[in-house]
């Protein structure tokens, strides 16, 4: 009996890749990135070793080499995005303040391509912002940031609408601009970061059996129910866009629950850090440096092998833990309808 179950589950595994592989594929001329510093890096130098695995030196992402959009950029044919100005790795900005910054450069491009030259080949032409994916990735710094504040898992879920209403305006005025495709991820489980389990105290009845503190991931899978009703909201609200939420949270989850599975060996534990038992240092970030016997020595080094940890700084994932979430996330087996990435120009019935 197990084994004819056990068939027939891959059996429906093989026919939703194929029908995910079915869809027609989408042709975006940009990508417009919104959140976390998940997906990308908007404020603060990140130092070395950050970006030693793939660039070989620091490129403003917060891991030792690609971060998950620079994988979806990848995939759909598109360069690497550049965090704004070219100044950063960590993005604590709000989304109201991203999306001034993206209102002020799509009304601003099109005066400058005027001027012609470097101008007209550098910047986009205006179809470009109506042909692009719209990504999002929102939750874990709204949330975390209450925790740090000492507010009470109760009143972190008290605000949880008041984010929610400020990513369905952000979305809405997007959309009011030409955009018509949204790409958007749900929070992780951030009751599994250590930057989070070592600065909030928890119980030992409240550890889960991958280690987690289950408090918090709690409030975030209300913040993504709460999400997703949003979404819900916008395809009514927005008749021509193409929005597509995507389940991220349950892929991250797996990682940590099952990293042998994924060739990860650390679940918890970060690579660049040290001292706790996460090897995580809330006082000193990766790459920190301190005076030892009158010489600066670097203290919160990277290990010897990223690929082993799906945790990178306590905050942020690998590189190796990012690619095996896009590698899950751009087939439309957690995608809400159910099309792939190279299809999310496709506006379906939700699943």
């Amino acid at each position: 009996m197990e084994a004819k179950c056990f068939s027939c589950f891959f059996t429906v595994l093989l026919l939703c890749r194929l029908a995910c592989a079915a869809r027609a594929s989408c042709d975006f001329l940009a990508m417009f990135n919104f959140g976390d510093s998940n997906l990308s890096a908007v404020f603060g130098q990140a130092p070395w070793p950050e970006g030693e695995t793939y660039f070989h030196s620091p490129t403003r992402r917060y891991t030792d080499g690609r971060v998950l959009v620079d994988f979806i950029a990848e995939s759909l044919g598109l360069p690497y995005l550049s965090a704004y100005l070219n100044s950063s790795g960590f993005s604590p900005i709000s989304l109201d303040v991203q999306y001034n910054e993206f209102y002020e450069f799509s009304n601003r491009t099109p005066v400058a391509r005027q001027k012609g030259e470097v101008f007209e080949k550098l910047l986009p032409k205006a179809e470009v912002f109506s042909e692009a994916l719209y990504t999002f990735d929102i939750g874990q710094n709204d949330l975390t940031a209450g925790y740090f504040m000492n507010m009470s898992t109760s009143e972190v879920r008290a605000y949880i609408p008041d984010v929610l209403g400020q990513f369905k305006n952000i979305v809405s005025y997007i959309y009011s601009q030409g955009g018509r495709f949204f790409w958007i991820h749900n929070t992780g489980p951030v009751g599994c970061l250590p930057y989070v389990m070592e600065r909030v105290p928890i119980l030992a009845s409240q550890v889960d059996p991958a280690g987690c503190a289950s408090p918090f991931n709690e409030v975030a899978q209300d913040f993504n129910r709460g999400l997703k009703e949003v979404v819900m909201q916008l395809r009514q609200e927005l008749p021509q866009a193409a929005i597509t939420y995507v389940d991220v949270y349950s892929v991250k989850y797996s990682l940590i629950s099952h990293p042998e599975k994924y060739g990860f060996k650390h679940r918890l534990r970060t690579c660049c850090g040290h001292g706790g038992r996460y090897s995580y240092d809330i006082h000193m970030g990766c790459g920190a440096t301190a005076m030892v016997n009158g010489e600066e020595v670097m203290v919160e080094k990277s290990c010897e092998n990223p690929a082993l940890h799906v945790n990178w700084d306590g905050v942020h994932f690998t590189e190796a833990a990012n690619r095996q979430i896009f590698e899950h996330i751009r087939s439309c087996l957690f995608s809400d309808p159910p099309v792939p990435l190279s299809s999310a120009c496709l506006r379906l019935p939700p699943s």
